[in-house]
């Protein structure tokens, strides 16, 4: 198994959302005006633009909206190749940047059902990934 990759640190905006993850938490924002839901975390709704937003929980299950398998890494700190780079829509809505773990790569196809797992960085923290229902 390779080392753990390591991340930036968290900006103010992602504190919270980092925090959550070391005890392999999801969270998503959701809005107190219009109730929906947005990922990554922002100052303000990017649905109606209101700025009290308070952070929910994830089912932590979706669906593939798109992918590609990646064969040549971009550098040093990449996952090894092959990886898949996927935009899950999770059930709550929110189309999240994530990895796709799966033994046949060749597999994966849009719209699958998909739930969350978890790699470990190098600080403790736990990147949310998702592998095929």
């Amino acid at each position: 198994m390779s080392e753990p990759r390591s991340l930036p640190e968290p900006s103010p905006e992602w504190g919270e959302w980092w925090e959550a993850t070391r005890e392999r938490r999801l969270l998503v924002q959701q809005c107190a005006r219009c109730d929906r839901y947005q990922h990554y975390p922002r100052a303000l709704c990017i649905h109606c633009g209101h700025a009290e937003l308070a952070y929910r929980e994830a089912a932590g299950t979706g669906t593939i909206y798109s992918f590609t398998v990646v064969h040549r890494a971009p550098g040093p700190a990449a996952p090894p190749v092959p990886y898949a780079v996927a935009l899950v829509r999770l059930a709550e809505g929110p189309v999240v940047l994530t990895n796709v773990l799966a033994a046949d790569l060749e597999a994966l196809v849009c719209d699958a059902p998909v739930t969350l797992a978890w790699e470990p960085l190098a600080d403790g923290r736990l990147l949310p990934v998702f592998a095929p229902a």
